[in-house]
């Protein structure tokens, strides 16, 4: 029997500490599915909607924050026909848009923006992927459609969406290079990359790795400089993508070079309510990734429970003391549900 309350963690203002509160617990509506949610992934976007920086994500406060999710179908609502009670799964589904978020015990969540969870991960691993796989999934292969043998160059390739973009990018076959700093170096070199030093700048390391002809193919993760550098880093009639493409930058190096320009706003998919079953689609390709071993997240050691949601914002952060995340964080809401076998 399910308990017809749940505990949530809420902002109720901006800056405002995170409350713990017994509400009602949702039910789920046509084409939704009820998940108790085992763990709660936690992005420096989340960090940002809490402070008030980030109106693109048009989540107004007081709010259940949390993006992604991981954890058991416990009810079906009409309309649903590709899960079941007792079916494990993840998924990028609130926190956005009026949406409930993950930081709570159930959530009500449109069916078509989950997957199973793969068997090889636990719970606080899976619930850490679904933003950075698709977002990274949307720009290597949905926008620029990365092919084998290709030279790729992630901008920022020990981040939270660049680690997941250098997997992806190797199991297309692609020969990758990444930017990183200090001791993301030699982790980008153990996903399979070749690492470049980020403080350098694009034309030595155009030089070093292709012979001044550029890369075929950007993704810049981190924007602003790094986008900058990327223009300058591509080949001609080559293709740039970025996440995080949101200032101010001079074209003229992408267009001199006659390359191409693509843009990934992931969160579209939840404001506009439009493709949403792409975002089902693009975790079922991963889990086959993560099921083969060409895919791991880079999970931060560290476990928090809701009760501990205050740190972990902080150590995403790096604040009030905290060690900065070396990894992305995962909150435990259901400890005794994290467990890699399915159901």
């Amino acid at each position: 029997m399910l308990s017809p309350t749940m505990t949530a963690a809420i902002v109720e203002a901006t800056n405002g500490p995170f409350i713990l509160r017994e509400l009602a617990r949702p039910e789920p509506g046509h084409g939704q599915v009820l998940v108790q949610i085992a763990a709660s992934g936690t992005n420096p976007l989340d960090t940002k909607i809490r402070a008030g920086e980030a109106p693109h994500a048009k989540q107004p406060l007081p709010a259940i924050l949390g993006m992604d999710l991981a954890g058991t179908v416990v009810a079906v609502g009409e309309g649903v026909t590709d899960f079941q009670i007792g079916d494990s799964v993840f998924g990028l589904t609130g926190g956005v848009g009026g949406l409930q978020g993950s930081h709570a015990q159930f959530a009500a969540v449109d069916a078509r923006l989950l997957a199973r969870k793969p068997d090889a991960l636990t719970m606080r691993q899976a619930s850490v992927l679904p933003l950075v796989v698709i977002t990274a999934w949307e720009g290597l292969i949905d926008r620029a459609q990365v092919q084998a043998g290709q030279t790729v160059l992630i901008q920022g390739g020990g981040g939270g969406v660049g680690h997941v973009a250098v997997q992806i990018a190797l199991a297309r076959g692609a020969r990758v290079f990444a930017t990183a700093f200090g001791g993301d170096l030699e982790y980008v070199r153990g996903l399979g990359a070749t690492p470049i030093d980020g403080s350098d700048e694009a034309e030595a390391y155009v030089e070093e790795h292709t012979c001044g002809r550029g890369f075929d193919l950007v993704y810049d993760t981190i924007g602003g400089p790094a986008l900058d550098a990327s223009f300058r880093a591509v080949k001609r009639f080559g293709h740039v993508v970025s996440c995080l493409g949101w200032g101010t930058h001079k074209l003229a190096p992408l267009s001199f070079k006659q390359a191409t320009y693509s843009g990934v706003f992931t969160l579209h998919t939840l404001l506009a309510d439009e493709g949403r079953a792409h975002f089902g689609e693009i975790l079922s390709e991963a889990s086959a990734l993560i099921e083969t071993g060409k895919l791991f997240p880079r999970l931060d050691p560290r476990v928090f429970t809701i009760k501990e949601i205050e740190v972990a914002y902080d150590a995403v952060l790096g604040q009030n003391g905290t060690v900065r995340q070396r990894g992305k964080i995962a909150i435990s809401i259901d400890p005794q549900s994290d467990h890699p076998q399915r159901g």
